[in-house]
């Protein structure tokens, strides 16, 4: 079993992000933007993108992006079947390691919203 909290990874990257804020206003200005114009809703809905999203960061194997879009789905009400077709579709077009990863992303969905099994 994996000790990795996505609750913490995303706690903890939120603290860098703030210093990245306040170091670099401008350039997280400039990828604040890019995420929102990005993001917002047009052909696709705000949760086909997050879904996309996810399946970028779970082919890219970063923690910080499984956490973050996992969150932003279920604020945007993913249901667990479409999280898994996606995670299925990561599955198929990035093989084992993304199978590992698309594993993560269940455990964050788990743990976010409060279906993670008691840590061991």
């Amino acid at each position: 079993m994996s000790s990795k909290s996505f609750v913490q990874i995303t706690g903890d990257l939120n603290k860098g992000l703030k210093a990245l804020h306040a170091e670099l206003p401008e350039t997280m200005k400039g990828f604040s933007t890019l995420a929102k114009e990005a993001m917002k809703e047009g052909a696709l809905s705000a949760l086909q993108k997050e879904l996309i999203a996810l399946a970028i960061g779970v082919s890219a194997r970063c923690d910080g992006c499984v956490g973050f879009h996992v969150k932003a789905l279920i604020r945007l009400g993913v249901t667990r079947e479409q999280l898994m077709e996606t995670l299925g579709i990561c599955t198929y077009m990035g093989g084992g390691p993304s199978l590992m990863y698309a594993a993560e992303a269940v455990r964050a969905y788990d743990e976010f919203v409060g279906n993670a099994p008691p840590a061991k």
